[in-house]
């Protein structure tokens, strides 16, 4: 560790005790009962256990585990149980006591959860094992014992964003990446909103840092303008709630830098176009939790009465909360200025778990112990995951993300029992949600008594009947009808077995094949079969056979051609594996993934290679990512394929830098606007004439006075690309001109 010779030992240990006064403060104001002396042995031990060690900045490393406490007890509103282990929370992976010593000096509950949370940082895996996928698994796993252990991991993560500056910049990449893959949902999904938007932010931050300062600066500029015309939006409504008796807070809340970027993203729209750059939030006070719904609905009234309400942009969470307890009524109107408004209207229980989620319940006094109940149903679909052996790590993660991500819809079954699926799921998700074998048994289903397929997508309120037959079987093909991280798991493990039972007869058909024509079983024959089919293993020519797309030549081979052979052929050649070769260049030699890799073109010959889901290009934000063939590969910064690379394999990441390139590449461009006479070829004149670009491709369709144009042309780099579509926009009649991945 780095040592920080600028303070004294003094102002260090005045330091520490500020922190520590400053996490004491902030439990004392809270609702939870006083248990400051165990606060107080926690403090003391970690700080005796961890005297002497620094972190990467230089400061004590006692300070990490203080702001990591701080974080549970004011940011989250957990208690001394809580605090305490997060203040040793790093004792026993780095020092030498172990988690006997915790509990003799702590107690079980406390030694518990700090044992969970040193396995998720600890364990050794295999070369080819994701170190991030494999914790989170564990972290996963921690959720059923004592949710606690995850609350305290998001604080940990927290902290290490919001100090990550001290690291390296391939580190910063894959924490940063990892955070926005993995935790930043986790958070959303728990209910923790804040730290969600915190972690996303900081995550952004770092992976787009000129974006991120830019966004930030617009959002600043339009402060005044904001405040103006929330002070004329706000006005006639504060007067109907005086009027009302209420006592409420009105406020309003501009969307995170890493949410408006992501929505300029999507739409392709510059900052000036994000319409709902802020929400406008209602909270009230009340103690009668029975009045709240009324309460809303009251508020709700009184706004539309002064502005039109948007038809399909009101979102009752009261009726059916969300999943992580999340109860809101939200109604946008269009304001005073002619622009939509979003207004949130909560009572301060709600606002209390949609900052805070599970952890508010402490504050409310429900009993201990009960908040992990809220998390029954999704964990159940975590442990099935979990039971699946040995999935890879990035298919792990996205199986995990389909849950993480997912906004929720409420069915109902025949007799009336609501089921809370993700929003897109079919008649075949709610199949294997009710039970395994009737999903794979599943021919149809009937919604609000109607007959659809299994791929119908099921929408809030529907009362749905799933119809089995016991002839039916599941298909690979099942896999894409599936939105449920449950419902895929299940469909593979009775693909599993389903393939297993055709192996088996498959081996059992070669078996009396040989037998019949009086050919001795041996590996020669076995090899000899694998290789003329070019499958992999035996297990592959079994399950072909028995899945009657090798048929074994009835005539008898003749025995005196290399002792026997076999003819074979395919019944239906289109379903068989195709073969193929690939093409790789040289493995490099002892990269260096600390140091700045030089992205160059020499005598033609490049020393990457262009990842072909985001074809980055010079001038944009690329991170390398070391294949197995020892290939850098580059991707833009942005690209979601990275995201995955990130989340799993952050060790592998290399920074990059463009060197100078007499290249093309290829950029596509996206253009469209209104369709009248010669505006294609006015496109045209500026790319060939006025630009002397070279045009690869043009896609152009039009449809009732609109068109649209996908433009692939050969370029330099990615200034020039901005330069074609500022010339491009120019042009009378075009609306959007930008850049595609």
């Amino acid at each position: 560790m780095m040592q920080n010779n600028n303070i004294s030992p003094e102002m260090e240990d005045r330091m520490i005790d500020e922190a520590y006064q400053n996490l004491l403060n902030g439990y004392l104001s809270s609702n939870h009962r006083k248990k400051v002396e165990i606060i107080d042995k926690a403090f003391k031990f970690a700080r005796e256990a961890h005297h002497g060690i620094r972190r990467r900045s230089g400061e004590p490393y006692i300070m990490h585990p203080l702001a990591v406490a701080t974080i549970v007890s004011q940011e989250i509103g957990l208690g001394s149980t809580s605090i305490s282990a997060a203040l040793l929370h790093d004792v026993v992976e780095d020092t030498d006591y172990t988690v006997e010593d915790i509990e003799a000096q702590f107690g079980k509950k406390i030694a518990r959860i700090v044992d969970g949370l040193t396995k998720i940082s600890g364990g050794i895996f295999g070369a080819k094992a994701s170190l991030q996928a494999e914790n989170f698994r564990k972290l996963l796993l921690t959720m059923s014992e004592d949710i606690r252990v995850v609350l305290i991991k998001m604080a940990d993560r927290l902290h290490n964003m919001r100090t990550l500056a001290s690291m390296p910049a391939n580190k910063q990449y894959k924490i940063a990446g990892e955070t926005l893959y993995i935790y930043a949902p986790l958070a959303h999904r728990l209910g923790l909103y804040a730290i969600k938007t915190e972690l996303e932010d900081l995550s952004f931050k770092y992976n787009h840092p000129a974006e991120y300062e830019r966004i930030k600066n617009q959002i600043a500029d339009s402060e005044e303008s904001r405040n103006e015309f929330f002070a004329r939006f706000s006005a006639p409504i504060r007067e109907r709630l005086d009027n009302m008796g209420l006592k409420y807070e009105f406020t309003t809340r501009v969307k995170s830098c890493f949410s408006i970027w992501n929505k300029m993203q999507n739409k392709h729209i510059p900052f000036e176009e994000v319409y709902d750059l802020y929400a406008a939030r209602i909270v009230f006070e009340c103690d009668d939790e029975s009045a709240e719904k009324r309460i809303c609905w009251n508020i709700y009234n009184e706004i539309t009465e002064v502005y039109a309400k948007h038809p399909d942009r009101v979102r009752d969470w009261l009726t059916t909360p969300k999943v992580n307890k999340y109860r809101a009524l939200h109604v946008t109107v269009m304001g005073p200025d002619g622009d939509w408004v979003e207004v949130q209207i909560r009572s301060r229980k709600m606002d209390d778990i949609a900052e805070r989620g599970f952890a508010a319940h402490w504050k409310y006094k429900i009993g201990e112990g009960e908040e992990e109940s809220e998390l029954n149903a999704w964990l159940s679909t975590i442990v099935d995951i979990l039971k699946e052996p040995e999935p890879n790590a990035i298919d792990f993660l996205d199986t995990i993300k389909l849950n993480l991500f997912a906004s929720e819809i409420v069915v109902f079954t025949p007799k009336g029992e609501a089921i809370t699926l993700p929003k897109g799921a079919s008649v075949l998700d709610m199949a294997f949600i009710l039970h395994t074998d009737l999903g794979t048994h599943c021919i149809a289903g009937k919604v609000n008594h109607k007959l659809v397929p299994l791929s119908y997508k099921l929408s809030s309120g529907d009362q749905v009947e799933v119809l089995s037959s016991n002839s039916a079987s599941p298909k690979a093909e099942w896999e894409r009808l599936l939105v449920t991280a449950k419902g895929k798991t299940r469909l593979r493990a009775a693909l599993k077995h389903q393939r297993r039972l055709i192996i088996e007869k498959g081996e059992k058909r070669f078996m009396e094949f040989l037998e019949q024509h009086n050919i001795e079983y041996s590996n020669e024959v076995l090899s000899q079969a694998i290789t003329r089919q070019r499958i992999a293993n035996k297990e592959e020519l079994f399950f072909l056979i028995g899945n009657g797309e090798i048929a074994l030549n009835e005539d008898l081979v003749s025995k005196k051609d290399q002792g026997s052979r076999i003819t074979w052929w395919r019944r239906n050649p289109f379903k068989g594996r195709e073969s193929h070769k690939e093409t790789t260049t040289k493995a490099s030699e002892a990269i260096d993934t600390k140091a700045i890799y030089r992205l160059t073109t020499r005598n033609g010959v490049s020393n990457y290679i262009i990842g072909d889901c985001c074809h980055p290009i010079p001038g944009d934000d690329t991170v390398g990512f070391l294949n197995e063939a020892g290939q850098v590969v580059v991707h833009k910064m942005d690209c979601p394929t990275l995201a995955r690379l990130k989340a799993s394999y952050g060790s592998r990441l290399l920074q990059t830098s463009w060197e100078d390139h007499t290249d093309r590449f290829q950029a596509t461009i996206n253009i469209q606007g209104i369709d009248q006479k010669g505006i294609l070829q006015s496109i045209v004149n500026i790319i060939s004439t006025s630009m002397s670009i070279n045009m690869k491709r043009m896609n152009v369709t039009a449809d009732q006075g609109v068109f649209n144009c996908d433009l692939v042309v050969q370029i330099s780099d990615a200034t020039a690309v901005t330069a074609l579509c500022k010339e491009i926009k120019k042009i009378k009649g075009v609306n959007v001109a930008t850049r595609m991945s």
